[in-house]
C-alpha cells in the first residue's frame, strides 16, 4: 500500500481495513504487518537481451536484500524459453548474491523467453514449500514474450493457488500488450505477455524502469513491508470464482484519501 507520492504507509491497524467477498463485507480473522517469514523467489529473465540488466541487478544486491531479516529466505529461479532452480531457498543471502551474479552465465535454458511458462513453474515450486511463510515472487524482465499453451488464466490460478503475488521489474523496452482489433479473433495458444495484468490480479506491483538495480531494493522493501489480511470464506460452489475487494475503513480513508491499495482480485472456491 502506497500514499499518493508512492511511498509506504506502514501505520495501519487490522480496524483500518475493510475486506469485501462478493461486495459483502467479511470479519477480518487474522492480520499481520511484517512479523510474519516471507519466502521470496527471484524469477530472472536470462534471454541475451537482459544480460546487461542483470549485471546491474547483482551489482545492487547486497544493498537490495538488506530490508530481509533473519527469518526471510529467498530462492532463485532462472528462465529463458525453459526455466530452473538456480538456488533453492536459503537465509544466506550471500549466495543469493553469488546466484544472481552467476544468472548471466546461464546457457542450457535455451533460445527466446516464455514468461508465463516460468510463472507456472515458480508457482509449483512455491507449492511444494512448506506453508510457513508468506510467499512472493518477483520476476525481472523485459516483458517480451509470445505464450504458447499458457493463457493468463492459467497462470493466475497458479498463483492463486500457491498462496503468492507477483511482483515485477520491467526492464527497457517493456510493453503491455495492444487491445485486440476490433472483429480480429486470436488464436488462444499463442497470447503475448502481460506482466502487468498478472501482477495486478495478484496484488502485487510492476514498474518499469531503465536500469534494474535503480528499483530492486525498493521493490524487496514494499514486497517485505506489506499486510497480510484472512478471513473466513463464505459457503460457495467448488470451483467458483469469487471476487475480493479490500478498502480502508473511513477513519483511515480520512487520513489517507489517495492511498493505493494492491490486493488479489479473489480467488476459487475449493473443489
Amino acid at each position: 500500500m502506497t500514499d499518493s507520492r508512492g511511498r509506504t504507509i506502514s501505520d495501519l491497524t487490522q480496524k483500518d481495513f475493510e475486506v469485501l467477498d462478493e461486495a459483502q463485507p467479511r470479519p477480518i480473522a487474522y492480520f499481520d504487518h511484517e512479523s510474519e517469514p516471507l519466502n521470496l523467489l527471484l524469477l530472472l529473465d536470462v534471454s541475451g537481451s537482459m544480460h546487461r540488466s542483470l549485471m546491474e541487478l547483482a551489482a545492487t544486491a547486497r544493498a537490495a536484500l538488506h530490508p530481509l531479516g533473519t527469518h526471510d529466505r529467498v530462492g532463485v529461479m532462472l528462465f529463458a524459453r525453459e526455466s530452473k532452480v538456480r538456488q533453492p531457498f536459503t537465509a544466506d543471502f550471500g549466495l543469493i548474491e553469488s546466484n544472481i551474479a552467476g544468472a548471466v552465465k546461464a546457457e542450457d535454458l535455451g533460445s527466446g523467453t516464455a514468461i508465463n511458462a516460468a510463472l507456472l513453474s515458480a508457482a509449483a515450486y512455491l507449492r511444494g514449500q512448506p506453508p510457513d511463510a508468506r510467499r512472493a515472487i518477483l520476476i525481472v524482465t523485459d516483458n517480451l514474450s509470445l505464450n504458447y499453451r499458457a493463457p493468463d488464466e492459467d497462470v493466475i490460478r497458479a498463483l492463486y493457488s500457491a498462496d503468492a503475488a507477483l511482483d515485477a521489474i520491467l526492464i527497457g523496452k517493456q510493453r503491455r500488450p495492444d487491445p485486440p482489433k476490433p472483429g480480429v479473433v486470436l488464436n488462444p495458444d499463442f497470447t503475448p505477455s502481460d506482466v502487468f495484468k498478472l501482477a495486478a490480479q495478484t496484488g502485487g506491483e510492476a514498474i518499469d524502469v531503465r536500469q534494474a538495480g535503480v528499483s530492486f531494493g525498493l521493490m524487496i522493501e514494499r514486497i517485505r513491508s506489506r499486510y497480510r489480511l484472512q478471513y473466513d470464506a463464505p459457503p460457495a460452489e467448488p470451483g467458483e470464482f469469487r471476487r475480493i475487494q479490500v478498502r480502508l475503513a473511513p477513519q483511515a480513508r480520512s487520513r489517507y484519501p489517495k492511498a493505493l491499495i494492491r490486493a488479489r482480485a479473489g480467488y476459487y472456491a475449493i473443489q
